[in-house]
């Protein structure tokens, strides 16, 4: 029997030390070396070297003077009750959606809410599906163009700019789908905000 099992458990072994070790390392070698900043998580600092997000992870900007990105649906555990949970806006370690079905109340409601919400904000514009629904990861750090764009004029009162000046930065903050035809257009709501405060107001 011994002579049966010798070779499978060796192989078990190999294979254990192959997939789940040497091939691990080699690939994370491989992409620090070849792409340091995405394999570090595409940190962005500023020129004095503080740390002021991820260009993967969206952020909540809530102040009326900042472009805002999606929704976020990610919780973290309620601090005066471990077994219940709290909303927790673009929590990192905790990806993941909603899951509420098209018919869920709590959906309707939140949905309802943010449209009037936007409306308030500018009202002559239609509200962009993506500024009141969630991402499946929770994290996403972009909207479409026409989201940034139906925020200009909230940010250009806020900051005292002409709203053709903001919208001509969100012109130059759209990304087109990566090699021409993967993705959709896309803005990163935080190169968008570091470029909103170069400007200097």
């Amino acid at each position: 029997m011994l002579r049966h099992l010798r070779p499978t458990l060796v192989l078990l072994a190999a294979l254990t030390l192959v997939t789940g070790l040497a091939y691990p390392l080699a690939m994370t070698g491989i992409a620090g070396a070849l792409f340091p900043a995405q394999a570090q998580g595409s940190l962005v600092r500023n020129p004095d070297g503080t740390l002021v997000g991820s260009a993967l992870i969206g952020q909540a900007f809530t102040s009326e003077r900042y472009f805002h990105g999606r929704p976020s649906a990610t919780v973290a555990p309620d601090p005066a009750d471990a077994s219940k949970t709290v909303a927790a806006p673009y929590n990192a370690a905790n990806s993941g959606g909603a899951n509420l079905g098209p018919t869920n109340p709590a959906l309707i409601d939140r949905v309802k809410a943010d449209v009037a919400a936007l409306k308030a904000e500018n009202p002559s514009d239609p509200v962009p599906q993506d500024l009141v629904t969630t991402s499946g990861s929770g994290l996403d750090p972009d909207v479409s163009p026409e989201a940034a764009l139906f925020q200009v004029p909230r940010v250009a009162r806020a900051r005292g700019l002409s709203e053709d000046a903001v919208r001509a930065l969100v012109a130059g903050q759209v990304q087109e789908p990566s090699l021409g035809v993967l993705g959709e257009r896309r803005v990163n709501v935080l190169a968008l905000n570091r470029a909103l405060d170069a400007q200097g107001r």
